[in-house]
C-alpha cells in the first residue's frame, strides 16, 4: 500500500475534494438541498476560510520559517502566536471553511460529507505526522503547545 503521509500537497488534496464537491452536485443533483441564501453564505465560509488559511502563512512568514507542509523537519519554530493561539493548524482549517463554501454554494448534500473526508484525510496523512516531527525537533515545548490550543478549533 502507498504511504501517503506527507506526499501530497494539501492545497492539491482541497482542490481534488473541490471538484469532486463540483461533480457530486453535478452528477447527483437530486441530493443538492436547496438552501435559501445558501450563495451569501458559501462567499462567506470561502473568503473567511481564505483569510484564515492567509492568516496562518503570514505568521509563518514572520516566524520566519518554512511554509512547505511536506517538510515539518524542516520548521525552525513553533509558531503560537496570532490565529495559531486558537487553533494549531489555521491553514487546513482555511481549507476545510473554503471547502464548505463550496459545497455550499452548490448545495451539495454529499459535499457536506465530502468536507469531512478532506478533514479526515488531512488529519491522517498530513497533520498527524506533522505533529510527530514537531514533537520529535521540539519535545516537551510542542507537546505543552499541543495540550493549550485544539488541532483544529
Amino acid at each position: 500500500m502507498v504511504n501517503l503521509e506527507l506526499k501530497v500537497p494539501p492545497l492539491a488534496v482541497w482542490a481534488v475534494f473541490a471538484v469532486a464537491i463540483a461533480a457530486a452536485a453535478h452528477w447527483l443533483p437530486s441530493a443538492n438541498l436547496p438552501l435559501p441564501g445558501r450563495r451569501l453564505i458559501a462567499l462567506v465560509a470561502l473568503l473567511g476560510g481564505i483569510a484564515v488559511f492567509v492568516a496562518g502563512g503570514v505568521e509563518f512568514k514572520r516566524a520566519k520559517t518554512t511554509v512547505n507542509p511536506l517538510t515539518p523537519e524542516k520548521t525552525a519554530s513553533i509558531v503560537s502566536t496570532g490565529v495559531y493561539r486558537l487553533t494549531r493548524n489555521p491553514m487546513y482549517l482555511g481549507m476545510a471553511t473554503a471547502l464548505l463554501g463550496v459545497a455550499l454554494w452548490w448545495g451539495s448534500a454529499p459535499g457536506f460529507l465530502l468536507v469531512a473526508a478532506f478533514c479526515a484525510y488531512i488529519t491522517r496523512f498530513q497533520i498527524q505526522p506533522e505533529e510527530r516531527a514537531l514533537s520529535a525537533l521540539f519535545g516537551e515545548q510542542f507537546i505543552t503547545y499541543m495540550s493549550q490550543v485544539r488541532r483544529w478549533i
